[in-house]
């Protein structure tokens, strides 16, 4: 029996793999991602039910699920250089006759073109055919072990296939994120309240550094191949001879990569991608080109920073002169206030450009831009115009230095920065108007008020309608306010009013969640209530009094202090108070149970409650609910069809629990 089960996790295995070659190397894929996501379930069920059958090289540890603590320090065996980059091609004609200066005139050089992936470089250590290490460039000599995380890259075989695999290799490549996975991920960011990033590259460097390798397997990195280091047992004389190896072995490559006979036919690849670049789907800023000899590269050599026999052509900038006619500040769904130049309208890369943003009140400082201004502007990734530089040659002495608001200019709240170190202004408003929408969600989701039936269409639409302008408007909806909605009927309309009705019984805890206030989750808003009662008592409440709190730490409770100082929330607060609002919390005598004071974590799917309901079971019986697993974990309740979180708490011995002993404890 578990013979059979062995053959069938490696026939498993070996079928994704197949298709994992299929779709990232081929491009051709064979079945739909459906049917793909079957096998990759039928797998994971089968190595949980039989975790001696589980290997480091399996394709389910793409998922993730590990909590690391930090990245150790890896050295390459062979040292990772970087590129010289020319920006014309008169230079890059320059460096041509450096080579055949060092080779002399009379040998023949062949190139290889290929595209230069704005992404962010990373070494793959590949012994006996298995990835064993992940790296990033680092210094050049070192690097970071970020092995975990490359390996949920889908692109990046776990091994390699196919036959004349060498013992040791080193391939080096890109990481990077296609242009519509970096817009969703952006979208995701602001939703939750956090900072975009500022463009794909920045997204694949921060998503390759983050500690929960479930994380990272949802951000969607991409891979290709371009570059090799060190290796063993294998004859490799050029580097198109290598690209081709990378193939059969399942790698992926760029498949715009040219052997070019000669350097004209190198100048002619780079003009004709100069041109066409902006359809891929993922950022390039040039061409690499390098000799495609290897017998020939090793002649050239190196300097200490750069190889000779490579060098980058970094496309031209589509840039403009105009000036700063004004700086306007606009308020984001999250709260985040970002400055935005408005500009004499000027053509850039066959464009109209009269706004551009300036990102943050930082990035405004260190430009030293000023309204009046003469700027160099770009089109960054030829899409986002951005300024890159102040003329300051021709200033007049009339411009006019922007200083950051004090209040939102969309509602009148004050604006804070949270912390030094955040290069993000704020409106403290959770009703301002141009972050309702997103608050309105919040506030109504299953874990705060619980308004059964009002998801993001109703909220847009209420909005956008503007029969809501704040958080307590909703209790004041009739309902042929929402027969003025879209689908909605009778039965429809009287159910919303009804589930909005019982939210004015949930108790203060759920409000305060449901409020939005910075740092403050579920867990905090639980202790809060418990500890002062009812509104009143929390809104007087001072900085000491929050701090001497143990689940409160410094900023969380500078971030309630502000929240609650601020006019538009208390007007909020009084007109909820109005509405018929709960504002109260039954405070819970703890006596000692089984649970007071212990850390518990929930795998699985449980019969008797939600996930939801078993945590808020714990908070009340003094205990601590957490969504990751650690050696400080004092149990694992596991439901059926355990995750990661199972078998992570396995490695570390914890106590693992199922769901009648749970039920037991909370008796």
């Amino acid at each position: 029996m578990l013979e059979k089960v062995k053959k069938k996790i490696e026939e498993l295995r070996e079928e994704i793999r197949h298709h994992d070659y299929c779709y990232y190397v081929l491009n051709q894929p064979e079945i739909s991602d459906k049917e793909y996501d079957d096998l990759m379930r039928q797998l994971k069920e089968l190595e949980e039910k039989y975790p001696q059958f589980k290997t480091e090289d399996s394709p389910t540890v793409r998922v993730g699920g590990i909590i690391l603590e930090g990245f150790k320090t890896v050295k390459h065996k062979e040292k990772m250089l970087s590129l010289d980059n020319t920006y014309s091609f008169d230079e890059l004609s320059q460096w041509q006759e450096r080579i055949f200066k060092a080779l002399g005139t009379k040998e023949k050089i062949e190139y290889v073109v290929e595209l230069k992936i704005d992404g962010v470089s990373a070494n793959l250590t590949y012994s006996k055919g298995k990835l064993s290490i992940g790296a990033t460039r680092g210094d050049g000599e070192t690097g970071e072990d970020v092995t975990l995380n490359i390996k949920t890259i889908r692109a990046i075989p776990l091994v390699l296939q196919g036959k004349d695999i060498p013992d040791f290799i080193e391939i080096r490549g890109e990481v990077y994120m296609e242009k519509k996975d970096f817009l969703a991920l952006n979208k995701e960011k602001e939703k939750n309240g956090e900072v975009p990033f500022a463009n794909p590259r920045n997204a694949a460097s921060g998503s390759l550094k983050l500690l929960d390798t479930s994380l990272v397997s949802k951000r969607r990195l991409n891979f290709f191949a371009h570059s090799l280091g060190a290796y063993q047992n294998i004859e490799i004389k050029t580097h198109w001879q290598y690209l081709e190896y990378l193939k059969r072995w399942g790698m992926r490559t760029n498949p715009y990569a040219k052997l070019c006979k000669s350097f004209e036919e190198v100048i002619q690849y780079c003009k004709e991608w100069q041109e066409k670049k902006d359809s891929l789907e993922y950022d390039i800023d040039g061409m690499v080109i390098k000799v495609n000899s290897l017998a020939q590269q090793k002649a050239l050599g190196s300097t200490l920073k750069s190889p000779r026999w490579a060098v980058a052509y970094k496309f031209p900038a589509k840039q403009a002169t105009t000036r700063i006619k004004n700086i306007v500040v606009q308020v984001g769904r999250t709260g985040v206030i970002t400055p935005v130049a408005e500009l004499e309208p000027v053509e850039c890369g066959g464009v109209i450009i009269s706004r551009a943003t300036l990102h943050n009140f930082e990035e405004m400082k260190r430009l030293g831009v000023k309204v009046g201004d003469r700027v160099i502007i770009e089109r960054a990734g030829e899409v986002i115009p951005k300024i890159v530089k102040v003329v300051e040659s021709v200033r007049t002495g009339k411009e006019k230095e922007f200083k950051v608001p004090r209040v939102c200019p969309v509602c009148g709240s004050k604006i804070i920065k949270e912390k030094e170190e955040e290069v993000a202004f704020r409106c403290t408003n959770p009703s301002c108007p141009a972050q309702l929408e997103r608050g309105l969600i919040h506030f109504a989701s299953r874990a705060a008020m619980d308004i059964e039936g009002m998801g993001e269409s109703v909220v847009k639409q209420l909005v956008e309608k503007g029969l809501v302008k704040d958080f307590a408007d909703i209790y004041f909806l009739k309902k042929e306010d929402f027969l003025k909605l879209d689908l909605f009927k009778d039965k429809k309309a009287e159910n919303l009013l009804n589930a909005i009705q019982r939210s004015k019984d949930q108790p203060l805890s759920r409000v305060l969640y449901a409020l939005g206030i910075r740092h403050v989750g579920e867990k905090a808003s639980f202790v809060l209530a418990q500890r002062f009662k009812n509104i009143q008592n929390l809104m007087k409440a001072k900085l000491s009094d929050l701090e001497n709190i143990y689940e409160v730490g410094p900023v969380m409770a500078d971030s309630i202090v502000n929240f609650f100082k601020e006019k538009k929330v208390r007007e909020l607060i009084f007109k909820l108070k109005k509405a018929g609002l709960n504002m109260e919390e039954k405070v819970i005598t703890l006596k000692p149970t089984p649970l007071t004071g212990k850390t518990v974590v929930f795998t699985g799917e449980l019969e008797s409650f939600t996930r939801q309901e078993a945590e808020e079971l714990v908070r009340k019986l003094g205990g601590n609910p957490s969504s990751s697993v650690s050696k400080n974990t004092d149990f694992v309740v596991a439901g059926k069809n355990p995750g990661s979180k199972f078998e992570k708490a396995k490695r570390l011995g914890l106590n693992i629990i199922d769901e009648s002993k749970f039920k037991e404890m909370i008796r």
